[in-house]
C-alpha cells in the first residue's frame, strides 16, 4: 500500500472508531441535546468515511483502529463506573484529537490525488468544528 493509500485509510479508520464512538458515547450521556449531537455526528462519521472509501477506491470493508476500540472501550467502563457526561465528553475529546492529527497528516502528504485532498479538505472543517463543539460542551459540564 503507499503511504497515500496509507495516510487516507487512517483517516477511514480514524472515521469508522469516530462513527462507533459517538455512537456508543451518545447512548451514555444523561444531556437529551449531547445524546442528539452526538448520535447526528455518529452518522456523520460513516458518511465520511463512505465518501472517503469510494473516492479512494478502497474495499468498503475498512475498520477501525485498535487503538479506537481500545478508547471506546475505556469510555465504556468510565460510563460503567459512574462517569458523567463530562468525563465522556473528556473521552470523545480525545477521540476528536486524533481524527484532527489524521486529517492534518493526510493532508500534508503531497501524494494524496487531488479528489481525494478535496473531500479530505472539506471534512476536515466539520472535524475541527466538531472538535471545537465537543470541547464547549465538555467545558460547560465541569
Amino acid at each position: 500500500m503507499s503511504d497515500q493509500n496509507s495516510n487516507v485509510k487512517t483517516v477511514v479508520e480514524v472515521l469508522h472508531d469516530g462513527h462507533k464512538g459517538f455512537a456508543d458515547i451518545g447512548e451514555h450521556l444523561k444531556d437529551a441535546n449531547l445524546k442528539a449531537y452526538f448520535l447526528k455526528e455518529s452518522k456523520t462519521r460513516e458518511s465520511f468515511a463512505r465518501e472517503l472509501e469510494l473516492a479512494a477506491g478502497f474495499d468498503s470493508d475498512v475498520g477501525g483502529t485498535a487503538s479506537g476500540a481500545i478508547h471506546r472501550t475505556w469510555g465504556d467502563l468510565k460510563a460503567h463506573l459512574g462517569g458523567g457526561d463530562h468525563t465522556l465528553l473528556e473521552t470523545a475529546e480525545q477521540g476528536e484529537d486524533a481524527a484532527k492529527k489524521a486529517y492534518r497528516e493526510a493532508l500534508e502528504d503531497t501524494s494524496v490525488p487531488v479528489t481525494v485532498r478535496e473531500i479530505l479538505q472539506k471534512q476536515k472543517g466539520h472535524i475541527g468544528s466538531s472538535h471545537d463543539q465537543v470541547k464547549a460542551f465538555r467545558d460547560s459540564t465541569k
